[in-house]
Protein backbone atom coordinates (compact mmCIF):
# COMPACT_ATOMS: atom_id res chain seq x y z
CA UNK A 1 0.00 0.00 0.00
CA UNK A 2 1.26 3.59 -0.83
CA UNK A 3 0.81 5.08 2.68
CA UNK A 4 2.63 2.24 4.60
CA UNK A 5 5.60 2.10 1.68
CA UNK A 6 6.01 5.94 1.43
CA UNK A 7 5.40 6.63 5.60
CA UNK A 8 6.91 3.43 7.38
CA UNK A 9 8.72 0.87 4.80
CA UNK A 10 10.44 -1.42 7.67
CA UNK A 11 7.19 -1.91 9.68
CA UNK A 12 6.41 -5.35 9.80
CA UNK A 13 2.47 -5.42 8.90
CA UNK A 14 1.38 -6.75 11.92
CA UNK A 15 3.12 -3.45 13.73
CA UNK A 16 1.53 -1.22 11.08
CA UNK A 17 -1.35 1.35 12.27
CA UNK A 18 -4.68 1.30 11.01
CA UNK A 19 -5.33 3.61 7.36
CA UNK A 20 -8.07 5.47 7.20
CA UNK A 21 -9.51 5.16 3.66
CA UNK A 22 -11.63 7.53 2.06
CA UNK A 23 -13.30 8.08 -1.55
CA UNK A 24 -14.76 11.56 -2.43
CA UNK A 25 -16.26 12.68 -5.39
CA UNK A 26 -13.91 15.64 -7.51
CA UNK A 27 -15.28 18.92 -7.08
CA UNK A 28 -16.61 17.41 -3.43
CA UNK A 29 -14.68 18.71 -0.04
CA UNK A 30 -13.84 16.42 2.61
CA UNK A 31 -12.71 17.14 5.99
CA UNK A 32 -10.19 14.89 7.53
CA UNK A 33 -10.01 14.83 11.37
CA UNK A 34 -6.90 14.44 13.76
CA UNK A 35 -9.02 12.11 16.56
CA UNK A 36 -9.80 12.93 20.12
CA UNK A 37 -7.39 15.48 21.13
CA UNK A 38 -7.46 17.15 24.81
CA UNK A 39 -6.97 21.01 23.57
CA UNK A 40 -5.59 22.10 27.11
CA UNK A 41 -3.04 19.62 26.50
CA UNK A 42 -1.88 19.84 23.05
CA UNK A 43 1.28 21.04 22.29
CA UNK A 44 1.64 20.94 18.49
CA UNK A 45 -0.68 19.89 15.73
CA UNK A 46 1.05 19.05 12.23
CA UNK A 47 -0.70 18.02 8.75
CA UNK A 48 1.65 16.51 6.40
CA UNK A 49 0.16 16.03 2.63
CA UNK A 50 2.15 13.11 0.71
CA UNK A 51 0.31 13.18 -2.47
CA UNK A 52 0.73 10.28 -5.35
CA UNK A 53 1.96 13.02 -7.94
CA UNK A 54 3.46 16.48 -6.64
CA UNK A 55 5.01 18.17 -4.24
CA UNK A 56 4.58 17.44 -0.64
CA UNK A 57 3.19 20.11 1.80
CA UNK A 58 2.82 20.54 5.51
CA UNK A 59 0.30 23.10 8.10
CA UNK A 60 1.44 23.18 11.29
CA UNK A 61 0.04 25.25 14.39
CA UNK A 62 1.67 25.28 17.68
CA UNK A 63 0.06 26.41 21.15
CA UNK A 64 2.77 27.92 22.96
CA UNK A 65 3.33 30.65 20.48
CA UNK A 66 -0.44 30.47 18.86
CA UNK A 67 1.16 30.02 15.39
CA UNK A 68 0.19 28.42 12.17
CA UNK A 69 3.16 27.23 9.40
CA UNK A 70 2.08 26.87 6.28
CA UNK A 71 4.58 25.16 3.89
CA UNK A 72 3.59 24.38 -0.31
CA UNK A 73 0.08 23.93 0.61
CA UNK A 74 -2.83 24.66 -2.21
CA UNK A 75 -5.20 27.70 -1.23
CA UNK A 76 -7.70 24.67 -0.96
CA UNK A 77 -6.36 22.92 1.83
CA UNK A 78 -6.77 24.74 5.02
CA UNK A 79 -7.65 23.87 8.54
CA UNK A 80 -11.48 23.26 8.92
CA UNK A 81 -11.98 26.37 10.85
CA UNK A 82 -9.44 27.85 13.60
CA UNK A 83 -6.74 24.96 14.93
CA UNK A 84 -6.88 27.01 18.52
CA UNK A 85 -10.35 24.77 18.62
CA UNK A 86 -10.25 22.32 15.99
CA UNK A 87 -7.11 20.76 14.03
CA UNK A 88 -9.29 19.19 11.39
CA UNK A 89 -8.06 20.00 8.07
CA UNK A 90 -10.44 20.64 5.01
CA UNK A 91 -9.73 19.96 1.47
CA UNK A 92 -12.18 22.19 -0.75
CA UNK A 93 -13.25 20.87 -4.64
CA UNK A 94 -10.78 18.07 -4.82
CA UNK A 95 -8.75 16.87 -7.95
CA UNK A 96 -7.58 13.88 -8.83
CA UNK A 97 -3.70 16.22 -7.56
CA UNK A 98 -5.24 15.73 -4.28
CA UNK A 99 -5.00 11.69 -4.00
CA UNK A 100 -2.61 10.63 -1.38
CA UNK A 101 -1.57 10.23 2.13
CA UNK A 102 -3.21 12.65 4.60
CA UNK A 103 -1.27 12.53 8.12
CA UNK A 104 -2.20 13.93 11.45
CA UNK A 105 0.60 14.01 14.10
CA UNK A 106 0.11 15.59 17.41
CA UNK A 107 1.31 15.84 20.31
CA UNK A 108 0.32 16.47 23.86
CA UNK A 109 1.84 16.59 27.31
CA UNK A 110 0.66 13.25 27.85
CA UNK A 111 1.08 11.35 24.55
CA UNK A 112 2.00 11.28 20.91
CA UNK A 113 -0.77 10.71 18.86
CA UNK A 114 -0.96 10.00 14.90
CA UNK A 115 -3.57 9.16 12.34
CA UNK A 116 -3.19 8.35 9.01
CA UNK A 117 -5.91 8.85 5.69
CA UNK A 118 -5.17 7.66 2.19
CA UNK A 119 -7.55 9.91 -0.03
CA UNK A 120 -8.72 8.83 -3.11
CA UNK A 121 -10.87 10.43 -5.36
CA UNK A 122 -14.00 9.44 -8.05
CA UNK A 123 -14.83 10.95 -11.12
CA UNK A 124 -18.05 10.45 -12.66
CA UNK A 125 -18.30 9.33 -16.32
CA UNK A 126 -20.55 11.12 -18.84
CA UNK A 127 -22.39 7.87 -20.56
CA UNK A 128 -24.34 7.79 -23.99
CA UNK A 129 -26.40 5.50 -25.66
CA UNK A 130 -26.71 5.18 -29.17
CA UNK A 131 -29.46 2.82 -31.24
CA UNK A 132 -28.75 2.15 -34.56
CA UNK A 133 -31.99 1.05 -37.13
CA UNK A 134 -29.92 -2.44 -37.66
CA UNK A 135 -30.15 -4.06 -33.99
CA UNK A 136 -26.84 -3.45 -32.26
CA UNK A 137 -26.54 -0.87 -29.72
CA UNK A 138 -23.61 1.05 -28.08
CA UNK A 139 -23.37 1.91 -24.58
CA UNK A 140 -20.26 4.30 -23.64
CA UNK A 141 -19.14 5.41 -20.26
CA UNK A 142 -16.67 8.23 -20.83
CA UNK A 143 -13.90 9.31 -18.51
CA UNK A 144 -14.85 8.06 -15.19
CA UNK A 145 -12.23 7.09 -12.45
CA UNK A 146 -12.92 3.96 -11.91
CA UNK A 147 -14.15 2.11 -15.00
CA UNK A 148 -17.82 2.64 -14.67
CA UNK A 149 -19.48 -1.42 -15.05
CA UNK A 150 -22.23 -1.67 -17.88
CA UNK A 151 -24.65 -4.59 -18.50
CA UNK A 152 -27.58 -5.06 -20.58
CA UNK A 153 -31.14 -5.67 -20.08
CA UNK A 154 -31.96 -8.24 -21.22
CA UNK A 155 -28.33 -9.73 -20.32
CA UNK A 156 -26.65 -11.20 -23.48
CA UNK A 157 -22.73 -11.35 -24.78
CA UNK A 158 -21.44 -7.90 -25.75
CA UNK A 159 -18.48 -7.21 -26.69
CA UNK A 160 -16.38 -4.94 -24.32
CA UNK A 161 -13.60 -2.06 -24.94
CA UNK A 162 -11.31 -0.21 -22.22
CA UNK A 163 -9.58 3.26 -23.17
CA UNK A 164 -7.08 4.10 -20.40
CA UNK A 165 -6.42 7.66 -19.92
CA UNK A 166 -4.29 9.21 -17.63
CA UNK A 167 -4.50 9.50 -13.75
CA UNK A 168 -6.61 5.90 -13.72
CA UNK A 169 -9.21 7.69 -15.86
CA UNK A 170 -11.16 4.79 -18.08
CA UNK A 171 -13.93 4.76 -20.92
CA UNK A 172 -15.68 1.86 -21.20
CA UNK A 173 -17.33 0.91 -24.40
CA UNK A 174 -20.10 -2.15 -24.52
CA UNK A 175 -21.35 -2.94 -27.83
CA UNK A 176 -24.39 -5.03 -27.84
CA UNK A 177 -26.33 -6.70 -31.09
CA UNK A 178 -29.33 -9.08 -29.10
CA UNK A 179 -32.31 -10.24 -31.02
CA UNK A 180 -35.03 -8.59 -28.70
CA UNK A 181 -36.22 -5.28 -30.31
CA UNK A 182 -35.99 -3.40 -26.59
CA UNK A 183 -33.37 -3.18 -25.03
CA UNK A 184 -31.83 -1.22 -21.42
CA UNK A 185 -27.64 -0.08 -20.93
CA UNK A 186 -27.44 -0.64 -17.22
CA UNK A 187 -24.23 1.56 -16.02
CA UNK A 188 -23.42 1.71 -12.16
CA UNK A 189 -20.52 3.90 -10.57
CA UNK A 190 -18.78 3.93 -7.50
CA UNK A 191 -19.66 7.42 -7.38
CA UNK A 192 -23.23 7.38 -8.29
CA UNK A 193 -25.56 6.27 -5.45
CA UNK A 194 -27.87 4.22 -7.90
CA UNK A 195 -26.81 2.44 -11.48
CA UNK A 196 -27.95 4.87 -14.37
CA UNK A 197 -30.12 3.21 -17.10
CA UNK A 198 -31.24 3.83 -20.86
CA UNK A 199 -33.65 1.87 -23.09
CA UNK A 200 -33.52 1.70 -26.61
CA UNK A 201 -36.99 1.61 -26.96
CA UNK A 202 -38.09 -0.90 -30.32
CA UNK A 203 -39.60 2.58 -32.14
CA UNK A 204 -36.55 4.30 -32.85
CA UNK A 205 -34.82 1.69 -34.51
CA UNK A 206 -36.25 3.19 -38.25
CA UNK A 207 -33.91 5.49 -37.64
CA UNK A 208 -30.34 5.24 -38.70
CA UNK A 209 -29.31 6.09 -34.92
CA UNK A 210 -30.92 7.33 -31.77
CA UNK A 211 -28.65 9.31 -29.39
CA UNK A 212 -29.31 9.39 -25.75
CA UNK A 213 -26.58 11.32 -22.95
CA UNK A 214 -27.22 11.19 -19.19
CA UNK A 215 -24.84 11.93 -16.31
CA UNK A 216 -25.20 10.93 -12.29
Amino acid sequence: MYCYWHLRPTLHPLHRPPIFKMSKIAGSSVNLTCGVISRGDLVVVTWKIRPRTGNHCALAYRTDQNKTDRTNCSERMDWKSSPETDSALQIRQVTLTDEGCYICEAVTSAENLRRTYTLTVLVSPEVTLTCYSNGTAVCKAAAGKPAAQISWDPNGDPRTELENHTDGIVTVLSIYSPRETSITCLVSHPAWNTSQSKECPSGNRTHLFSLFSFHS
